[in-house]
């Protein structure tokens, strides 16, 4: 049977793609910068389309969703992360994330510790998540009407491209392998560095360490399409972007470590850290390798990503191979132990700022009398930290 329309075969391709598009667009902006981390203000008008077009295309109810996924932050890489790789194995969250979603979202308790502020409007409880199956099976007869029978095959794709991509690739390869920006207390992972197929989710790590920045995109060459239709949006009144990630503040004339310095250092954990793996670590580990013999050499290409992983990701073999490498370079220990004692602080969360003046006073000081010219480099742009205006 044939539909109102017999487009050539790249046109049911191009629809397909267009429709899955604006469904990951709606994940994105809707469920999960707005709705689960209130990253971005919506208009009514935009944010009624955005879970309308859900309800249609994927039957979600918006309170179950952002709870599972609001609950996973909550108890990442635990026993109770609804969707963990490092629990469950990757074959598991990468193969039924679809699966493991609704077990979660069946949870009553769940709903209730992590569901509150989502919509409870008549519409939402008379239609939306009255009858969730309702939409798609609109979405079903609408494809049907336009195209016959291949129709059906185009719903079977859209139905199958947010369980896959959203519940399977970003949960389960997001934990799983990438590339880290930063050393957050997770697994989490960059897949990709830029988001076309689900707009700007493939940048989890980025994500895990800012939680509630409206944008994901951390470095100058990662392209966040879900960050790019937020400003469009705002362009056109109908969308206001209310938390970002922070930039640290350096003024390369501070050097006095004061109570900003510290308060400073303490707001920047993560990007400092990835300031210290970028030009400290990663810049001793190269002049180390580039004189080690050929032996050497094979520990140092095994050994560098286990000097900068946060010690929480450990396990007994990244111990003992990052205990091998470091007894072969005495700057790489030195810089090891500097990079050790400088988390320490931030261990300090309750303990007055004023405090802890002297203790980064000391750090920078023994830094700079190390006799390790990236670590003297990094101990002065660290005195410059601050949260006053320059």
């Amino acid at each position: 049977m044939n539909g109102f329309f017999s487009p050539p075969w790249w046109g049911y391709v191009v629809y397909t793609l267009v429709l899955t598009h604006i469904t990951i667009a709606s994940v994105t902006i809707f469920l999960h910068r707005y709705q689960a981390h209130r990253a971005l203000i919506l208009r009514p008008a935009g944010s009624h389309f955005f879970r309308f077009w859900l309800w249609l295309t994927t039957g979600m109810i918006t309170r179950e969703w952002v709870a599972v996924h609001r609950k996973h932050h909550a108890r990442v890489e635990t026993a109770d992360d609804p969707h963990s790789p490092q629990v469950m194995g990757i074959r598991k969250v990468l193969l039924q994330g679809a699966e493991l979603y609704q077990k979660e979202a069946a949870n009553p308790d769940t709903i209730r510790d992590y569901g509150h502020k989502t919509p409870d409007d008549r519409l939402e409880n008379l239609l939306y998540s009255r009858f969730p199956a309702l939409g798609i099976g609109l979405m079903l007869l609408t494809n049907f009407l336009l195209f016959g029978f291949i129709g059906i095959t185009v719903w079977a794709v859209q139905m199958f491209w947010i369980p896959f991509f959203a519940a399977g690739v970003i949960n389960g390869i997001g934990h799983w392998r990438g590339y880290r920006n930063y050393e957050s207390r997770d697994a989490s992972t960059n897949i990709v560095p830029w988001g076309i197929l689900i707009g700007g989710e493939e940048m989890h790590n980025n994500h895990h360490a800012f939680t509630n920045s409206a944008r994901f995109s951390s470095k100058w060459w990662e392209f966040d399409l879900g960050w790019f239709y937020i400003r469009l949006l705002e362009f056109l009144g109908q969308a206001k972007v209310k938390k970002m990630a922070k930039k640290p503040v350096i003024n390369h004339n501070k050097t006095g470590i004061d109570v900003d310095t510290v308060r400073a250092v303490m707001s920047n954990r993560l990007q400092i850290m990835a300031h210290y793996a970028r030009d400290v670590v990663t810049r001793v580990y190269q002049e180390e390798k580039a004189k080690a013999d050929a032996a050497k050499k094979r520990l140092f290409r095994q050994g560098k990503r286990f000097i900068i992983r946060a010690d929480i990701l450990m396990d007994t073999t990244s111990r003992q191979r990052l205990e091998v490498l470091l007894g072969q370079s005495e700057p790489l220990q030195v810089v090891y132990e500097f990079k050790q004692r400088l988390q320490s602080l931030w261990q300090e969360k309750t303990a007055p700022r004023d405090s802890l003046i002297p203790y980064l006073q000391e750090w920078c000081r023994q830094a700079e009398e190390s006799g390790i010219v990236a670590l003297q480099d990094f101990a002065k742009t660290l005195r410059g930290y601050t949260l006053l205006p320059g």
